[in-house]
């Protein structure tokens, strides 16, 4: 709601003094919602993606991942995958990060059919169930490639300078699961809080927004059913400040 805790008075017919108080009123809220802090949100799958720099191999990622509601990155279409490829992901220098390029590992492996002169296989989804039905073109084979390993795991490679980034220039490459690299994991949207808290579905919170005072329910990522507490604003107070977090408590400022 909004408070204006001045009174305006105009004069109404034969001279009388009409006194009009504004007071609570309920305001459309625009809500900053469906990712949690440090993921990118993308509205064509209602997504969240976010690129973890730990080098860890295939496996501990795939944990790393599972841990935070996700899974390993797989892509539906090419407009999923070029809204990757266009991010500035907030990388920094480290052990697993080229200046020039970035390999993160996601979620496909190159199952291998024959070893003869050259490699034959197919790319398979990780998880099986999976409604994905984007798959990689011919990979490119890292150097760390073992002879006995008959499954291969994806890297996505992008690249770091804005005019490479936007033209979506990438590759795809099929290496050791047992190396390290970073990954881009990816969830389903979902709800936050005011205090980025990860809220599950069914539950009650109060949105990220500019009303501490709203309740709403958390259903498939949005905040809906959303009600609404009005303040009085403080007694024996002219002027005050709201707290941003904290619904119904303020600041004094009177001197």
């Amino acid at each position: 709601g909004k408070e204006n805790v001045d009174s305006r008075h105009n004069r109404g017919r034969g001279g009388e003094t009409t006194r009009f108080h504004t007071v609570n009123v309920a305001q459309p809220v625009r809500f900053s919602r469906k990712c949690p802090t440090g993921w990118h949100h993308y509205e064509g799958t209602a997504s969240c993606y976010r690129v973890y720099l730990n080098g860890e191999n295939y496996w501990d990622a795939v944990q790393t991942c599972q841990r935070v509601n996700g899974s390993l990155a797989t892509f539906t279409a090419d407009q999923e995958l070029r809204f990757i490829l266009a991010q500035e992901w907030d990388l920094e220098e480290k052990t697993f990060v080229r200046k020039d390029q970035r390999r993160f590992w996601v979620g496909y492996q190159y199952v291998i059919t024959n070893r003869n002169h050259s490699l034959e296989g197919h790319w398979e989804v990780a998880y099986k169930g999976s409604s994905e039905v984007f798959l990689p073109p011919d990979p490119i084979f890292g150097p760390a490639m073992s002879e006995k390993e008959n499954v291969l795991c994806a890297q996505l490679q992008c690249f770091h300078f804005p005019t490479l980034r936007h033209h979506g220039l990438h590759s795809w490459y099929a290496e050791n699961c047992y190396e390290k690299s970073s990954f881009l994991c990816k969830r389903s949207q979902t709800c936050v809080d005011i205090k980025d808290n990860i809220v599950d579905e069914g539950y009650y919170f109060t949105p990220k927004g500019n009303d501490p005072c709203l309740s709403c329910t958390c259903h498939n990522g949005e905040p809906e059913m959303c009600v609404a507490a009005l303040c009085e604003r403080p007694q024996g107070c002219q002027q005050y400040r709201k707290d941003p977090k904290e619904c119904c408590k303020f600041t004094c400022l009177d001197p």
